[in-house]
């Protein structure tokens, strides 16, 4: 047995990205669902309450630091677009980019003490021997600096997030108002924005840079989020269908076992998917039209991977972000460590799933002009896989 089986087992049976909630909140979400955790998962249970122990230690020491200083972050660049759609790639892309600042996986999972603790949890032996050098979903490298998806950070500052579907699938229905927060109460929605005011301004401090963010999820909350930054910026991404839907699902399996709680999954699995899609992208449809004109662009994944300079070069152009030379000499260095990445291939949607994807999904391929497949033997198809 290697030393990185060792690692995935962790992270797949103990380890969880979630395990930096303050004590009491800690304590609350689990009265909230009656301390209804299955026995297998009680070992993840306790090292979450042991973060949380040590989460809230850490938040004293940042409080001390934000009484002394708070700057005013800069505007935000936002990417968008759902899971497996290359957001991931996006990101790390524009990350290469001196000028932005980013949040780390440190910074994400603790994101009550990252300004305190963030030197030690990087410099320490323990957790770098302990990190996969891989995410488990798709292969891509990954470490304590890489960037990271901020949904986490969101969802452990208020607890209020989808993603907390995957920690108690029993109840996940009950977290799918934070997707886009159009069902969700007032007292929620100031909540949460605060929590990404609090999260970016935190990010402020350790770098005055701009912040590029990336959470698949806002690219249903872009009205929420222009009430938080008027003048943010958004990159869209968006794929075919048929991929997004065979990766999701098998990301979405990944990520429930990394994270859950309770020893069960989503019921009717496909269908949630489905109507997670149409949930984001309803919202998106409808909010884009309110971002201010010259701060929205949106490329596709296959631009992206097949002439990714001449797209960053355009994405640049079209948001007003200057000069991308920096960024385009950085790229060509990244893509050149990515020729060994091997994408995972999918499980082949069988007839009736395609049927099923035309049905629910026709106006988003409408939306960005791909082709629908016919739903019979010829349609069913095997998706590649994605960064």
């Amino acid at each position: 047995m290697t030393i990185e089986t060792i690692r995935v087992f962790l992270t797949r049976h103990l380890f969880t990205s979630l395990g930096g909630f303050a004590f009491s909140d800690w304590l609350s979400i689990l009265r909230r669902h009656f301390f209804s955790i299955s026995p297998r998962y009680w070992p993840r249970a306790i090292l979450m309450t042991v973060m949380s122990l040590q989460a809230t230690a850490n938040r004293k020491k940042d409080e001390k630091i934000l009484s002394r200083t708070a700057p005013k972050p800069p505007d935000p660049l936002f990417v968008l677009g759902h899971w497996r759609s290359g957001t991931t790639h996006l990101h790390n892309l524009l990350a290469l980019d001196p000028r932005w600042n980013f949040p780390d996986f440190v910074a994400v999972t603790q994101p009550h003490g990252f300004l305190s603790c963030q030197k030690q949890i990087r410099e320490s032996r323990l957790m770098r021997l302990l990190t996969p050098k891989t995410r488990l979903i798709d292969n891509m490298s990954a470490s304590l600096e890489s960037p990271t998806e901020d949904e986490i950070a969101l969802a452990i500052l208020c607890r209020l997030s989808f993603a907390m579907g995957f920690v108690f699938p029993k109840e996940a229905g009950e977290f799918d108002r934070y997707l886009s927060f159009r069902e969700a109460t007032e007292e929620e929605r100031m909540r949460w924005k605060a929590a990404l005011r609090h999260f970016v301004g935190k990010l402020a401090i350790a770098s005055e840079k701009p912040v590029v963010l990336k959470s698949p999820a806002h690219t249903a909350r872009i009205r929420m989020i222009l009430e938080v930054f008027p003048n943010a910026r958004f990159v869209h991404v968006h794929r075919d269908p048929y991929e997004v839907f065979s990766s999701y699902r098998r990301s979405a399996a990944i990520m429930l076992e990394m994270m859950r709680l309770q020893n069960r999954t989503w019921e009717n699995f496909d269908e949630r998917i489905l109507d997670q899609y149409r949930r984001l992208y309803d919202c998106f449809l409808e909010d884009k039209e309110r971002i201010p004109p010259g701060r929205f662009t949106q490329i596709s994944f296959r631009e992206l991977d097949e002439s990714p300079v001449p797209t960053l070069r355009r994405i640049y152009q079209d948001l007003g972000l200057g000069d991308s030379s920096r960024l385009e000499k950085a790229t060509a260095d990244y893509l050149g460590g990515l020729r060994s990445f091997s994408r995972i291939s999918h499980q082949r949607l069988s007839a009736e799933t395609v049927s099923r994807i035309n049905s629910a999904w026709r106006p988003y391929f409408e939306a960005w002009g791909y082709a629908m497949r016919p739903a019979d033997g010829e349609g069913a198809i095997e998706a590649a896989g994605s960064r």
